[in-house]
């Protein structure tokens, strides 16, 4: 591989035998192939591991690492822990690139080979993806996620970056945190809506094993957690009423963060990220999230110790 296009890709997995075979064929079909690709069993009790070690033995660069069995799915820091897992098996050094990537996704052909393309390019790139779309009646629909994150079922990092803000936090919406971490230092976060790099999410987004309201009333007490204030909840829960679940799925999500400030429950214990967070928010709802991101770009938030 030429310089600047060695990447990792670490997989936490659990019971995924009826979507990874798509992901894994998708990987191995991919234009510029990862160096190494480590894949957490996270406790599956389905055929994800006779899947597993099937790849494994046909694919000296696929690494499976085995966690016990927790008794159920876990979501937000059940995921980090599990990917952590994958990344102490690796030394970071050896690679440019690395990828946190769900086994529930098909990917485009040339997809990291244009993500790394992108990346070299604009040294300002810390993370950035493809955007996620599902399949209804033969049709691609979008999931619909903003373009100054990248996508928390394939978050491509270069692994400097990634190491300067400290890695995930292992908490309920670290995939979020962590676009925000990068705004900070005045990096970008970033995702791309291009035939090449959209990619079918066979899981819906805010999906749970308890069902999609479940997920989107996680998503609202995510968003408590993280700092989002009460006025740009709003204005976000609105601006999804036209996606399924209609009106209330967005419902949902903002029971989730008033049940959570009511609760008096616990939030991010980071003043400076919470203060740099309702900034942008500020900035987003008065004028617009790209010229917000454009304005953070220019002048980022003075760092703490």
């Amino acid at each position: 591989m030429s310089n600047g296009q060695r990447y990792v890709l670490i997989s936490p997995c659990r019971n995924e035998a009826g979507y990874m075979r798509q992901t894994l064929d998708s990987v191995l079909a991919q234009s510029v192939l990862p160096a190494k690709w480590v894949i957490v069993d996270d406790g599956s009790t389905d055929e994800t591991p006779a899947i597993l070690a099937e790849y494994a033995q046909r694919y000296p660069w696929i690494q499976i690492v085995t966690r016990s069995d927790r008794g159920h799915r876990a979501v937000g820091p059940g995921v980090v822990d599990a990917f952590y897992s994958g990344y102490a098996a690796i030394d970071p050094a050896e690679y440019d690139f690395l990828c946190k990537l769900d086994l529930d996704l098909r990917l485009p052909p040339r997809y990291f080979e244009i993500l790394m393309r992108r990346m070299n390019d604009d040294r300002s790139i810390a993370t950035c993806s493809g955007k996620a779309y599902i399949e209804e009646d033969g049709e691609m629909v979008n999931e619909r996620h903003g373009d100054d994150t990248s996508l928390g079922m394939t978050k491509f990092y270069r692994v400097s970056c990634f190491q300067a803000i400290g890695g995930f936090v292992r908490e309920v919406m670290w995939d979020g945190i962590d676009c925000h971490q990068c705004r900070m230092r005045g990096w970008q976060a970033c995702s791309w809506d291009e035939p090449e790099l959209r990619f079918i999410h066979l899981r819906p987004m805010g999906s749970s094993q308890k069902g999609i309201f479940t997920g989107r009333m996680r998503h609202g007490y995510g968003q408590y957690f993280m700092g989002t204030g009460f006025v740009f909840m709003v204005a976000s829960a609105v601006s999804r009423m036209n996606q399924k679940p209609y009106i209330l799925g967005s419902l949902a999500m903002l029971w989730g963060w008033l049940s959570s400030a009511i609760q008096r429950k616990p939030r991010y214990e980071d003043p400076a990220f919470r203060a740099f967070l309702r900034r942008y928010h500020r900035r987003v709802l008065l004028v617009g999230k790209r010229r917000a991101v454009q304005e953070m770009q220019r002048t980022p938030a003075p760092m703490t110790p």
